[in-house]
């Protein structure tokens, strides 16, 4: 007899659809065939095992299963299920007629029980979009596969309860999940916010001005002057994620295996923020199997570098290509994979080995030329990709211990919606771009017009100021936002006054 179950692998951040064809006939002997890994050909025994605790046993007949496309590997213990469930059938002790209707996953302990699996809603997704009218899997991951409508999704705790309700002995109501209910009732919960700040209103204005034009940016000051308090309140003030956003950034977190038995759908912006030891694979993504890193979990969030000199280089070096793309390619021998890296990059750093140089009130202890040499580990063409350098001055006491109430991130955010608004309709005819910092190079000169007056400024600017000739791009894109969240459709000379303070790190004085 010949049996047909169904299940999926991931690559990527997409699914496709593995057929598990399971035959018996006349002998003793188990073949398992189409390019499976280890863990996959382990599963003999689990499923074994896992059948024994409920009474049940694979006949000892000549088995052959082969997993289509054989041409491509299959890998991990999630086929154990299909593979157990076309076993059952081909051996006559589970009726085969709704194993066309469902595809099926999951990992088997040896009890039976089930195991969450990895990549849960882009099964869903795929399952879908090749008509099943269903998925078994994990209880665990029902919620996560739950987002996708027009699919039932029925979550089993063992195999006892998948073979049951296959049989039609057991009835097992699909599992439900109101994805705009979800969605809207925890879009913009932070547990951090705004207010929460004291002083630093310079900071803050920076922030602000990047958040609505999507500009990256880097802060520079001593420890304890709130560097990291700042830039973990930064998604608080992003513009609420769309459906779309959500359901591309759970897929990445879906894939990575990222979500908890009670996560559906994200519904707030993915803050990150990686150790300084992290290897370059675990910040770009990759590995034997093909996983993101820490910039594609950052999509549609943020991505904070502490301490940005710590960083090795090499690390850091990866990263200029996903900024200036947004997205990683991972090429292997035979795949080239895509993983979504549309982030925004805050980093920090001491402006010097000690922490104190340039401080208002504690002395630099660092040998000479040591600054600069700390300077120099981030390199030029990273700070090329950075908009806005800011520059962090501990807070006094007075400002820590005022009364005064800090404005919060709902306003703020109100703010950058409105400036992003702006924006959507200017690259209206651009699906590629959404944000000023999103502008190639030849559109900064149509869109950021300067007049004479402000031409004069940026000249002298960049002459007494001793920018780099790179600035002058980024300086164009950040007034064309300030101008944006004041609403002005021309960039005035405090737009371009107040943006050419940003550049902090190209002068003299500070790296070369």
């Amino acid at each position: 007899m010949l049996i047909k179950t169904f299940g999926s692998a991931v690559q990527g951040v997409n699914a496709y659809t593995v057929t598990v064809e399971v035959s018996v006939s006349a002998g003793a002997k188990y073949f398992l065939v189409g390019l499976p890994d280890n863990a996959i050909k382990e599963g003999e025994q689990r499923i074994e095992s896992a059948l024994a605790q409920y009474g049940y046993k694979l006949k000892r007949q000549k088995t052959i299963i082969n997993m289509a496309p054989a041409d491509i590997r299959k890998e991990g213990a999630a086929y154990d299920l299909t593979i157990a469930m076309g076993m059952l059938a081909a051996g006559g002790q589970l009726a085969a007629d709704k194993l066309s209707q469902y595809m099926i996953m999951g990992e088997l302990s040896l009890d039976g029980s089930l195991r969450p699996i990895k990549g849960v809603l882009p099964i869903a997704i795929q399952a879908r979009k090749e008509g099943f009218k269903g998925i078994i899997l994990p209880s665990h991951n029902a919620r996560e596969a739950a987002i996708v409508n027009n699919l039932d999704v029925i979550g089993v705790e063992n195999i006892k309860e998948a073979i049951d309700f296959l049989n039609s002995e057991l009835d097992i109501q699909p599992v439900k999940v109101d994805t705009r209910d979800v969605f809207q009732n925890s879009a913009n919960q932070y547990a951090a916010d705004f207010s929460d700040v004291q002083g630093q209103e310079n900071i803050k204005r920076a922030l602000e001005i990047a958040a609505a034009g999507g500009h990256n940016v880097i802060m520079i000051g001593p420890p304890g002057a709130g560097k990291t308090m700042l830039a973990k309140r930064l998604p608080s003030i992003l513009p609420p994620l769309s459906m779309h956003e959500a359901l591309e950034t759970t897929k990445i977190h879906s894939v990575a295996g990222k979500l908890g038995e009670v996560s559906s759908l994200l519904s707030t912006r993915p803050y990150r923020a990686p150790h300084h030891t992290i290897s370059d694979v675990a910040l770009v993504g990759g590995g034997g199997i093909p996983q993101p890193g820490e910039i594609s979990l950052a999509h549609n969030g943020v991505l904070f570098l502490d301490e940005l000199p710590e960083f090795k280089r090499t690390a850091l070096e990866v990263m200029r290509q996903p900024l200036e793309e947004r997205r990683v390619t991972i090429s292997r021998a035979k795949t080239t994979l895509d993983f979504p890296a549309n982030f925004m990059l805050i980093a920090s750093m001491n402006p010097c080995p000690c922490g104190f140089y340039n401080h208002p009130e504690k002395e630099c202890v660092c040998a000479p030329g040591l600054v600069q040499r700390y300077l120099n580990k981030v390199s030029g063409p990273l700070l090329d990709r950075i908009d806005l350098h800011v520059e962090v001055t501990p807070v006094t006491f007075d400002e820590m211990t005022a009364t005064r109430k800090s404005e919060d991130s709902e306003t703020i955010r109100q703010r950058v919606v409105r400036a992003r608004e702006i924006q959507r309709e200017r690259f209206n005819e651009f699906d590629y771009m959404h944000s000023n910092a999103m502008m190639p190079s030849q559109m900064v000169k149509e869109i950021c017009q300067i007049s004479d007056a402000g031409r004069t400024l940026l000249k002298t600017a960049m002459e007494r100021l001793g920018l780099s000739a790179r600035a002058y791009d980024r300086i164009l894109k950040v007034s064309r936002t300030i101008a944006d969240l004041a609403d002005s459709e021309e960039i005035k000379i405090e737009h371009l006054a107040e943006a050419i303070q940003y550049r902090s790190l190209d002068r003299d004085g500070w790296a070369g």
